[in-house]
């Protein structure tokens, strides 16, 4: 279950890094505030996992 949570959260930190450039690119800074709370909450939920298991 850790792995599946890991993985999860870094594929949420990758799609939001994603769309924080293509926001920039578009100029579009509600895409970049949705993808940067995006990558906080994933950060967030993946340490949280990490911390329950140890």
């Amino acid at each position: 279950m850790r792995y599946l949570a890991a993985a999860v959260a870094l594929l949420a930190v990758a799609v939001g890094v994603a769309g924080f450039v293509y926001g920039e690119a578009d100029d579009s800074p509600g895409l970049q505030l949705l993808s940067a709370l995006l990558v906080i909450g994933a950060v967030a939920i993946g340490v949280r996992v990490v911390r329950r298991t140890r």
